[in-house]
């Protein structure tokens, strides 16, 4: 009985000791990629400013097939937005903040079951004979310790996704 005791203790100190950890962890988390894409800047935008479109590039839509959709506002540009339910990659909305046509998109991000808010930049540069595109995203983890360890690999968890939805958009963009 008396060992049972010592393994109980035990594992609630080291839970107690992960959770204290955790408040110490930073709570903010940035994601950056990028790509140069042999295209203009407004052949990428029209892929960029407009929700609808996002589903024909990025990986999320394509790892769930059945993922809900919706739109709001209006169909590109400001305030265009989109909202998606998904068993796999879990519910959200993406809304458009500010735009300037063929530099620049930015949006916020959210996803309401976890808590999560997040804010993204997409801009497009000049390089050499084609477009530079970079994809950012940064948000802050809260004051939830657990919350703040999934913040030290998100660079690891979602820059994977960037770099594949940026692959397919190049591929999408460049044949046209």
């Amino acid at each position: 009985m008396q060992r049972i005791k010592q393994i109980v203790l035990g594992l609630l100190g080291l839970i107690a000791l992960i959770v204290v950890v955790g408040f110490f962890l930073p709570s903010e988390f940035a994601i950056a990629r990028s790509t140069v894409i042999n295209a203009p800047p407004e052949r990428i935008f029209a892929q960029l400013d407009d929700p609808r479109a996002w589903k024909h590039w990025t990986v999320w839509n394509q790892r769930d097939p059945q993922m809900q959709l919706s739109y709001s506002g209006p169909a590109r540009g400001l305030n265009a937005g989109w909202q998606w339910r998904s068993a796999s990659e879990g519910n959200g909305e993406m809304v458009f903040t500010s735009i300037d046509p063929n530099r620049q998109l930015d949006y916020t991000l959210s996803f309401p079951d976890m808590g999560m808010r997040s804010s993204g930049v997409l801009r497009l540069e000049a390089s050499g004979s084609g477009t530079r595109l970079t994809w950012t995203n940064a948000g802050d983890m809260g004051m939830n310790p657990i919350n703040r360890y999934f913040g030290l690999f998100m660079d690891q968890l979602v820059g994977p996704d960037f770099e594949a939805g940026l692959a397919n958009l190049k591929r999408r963009v460049e044949q046209g």
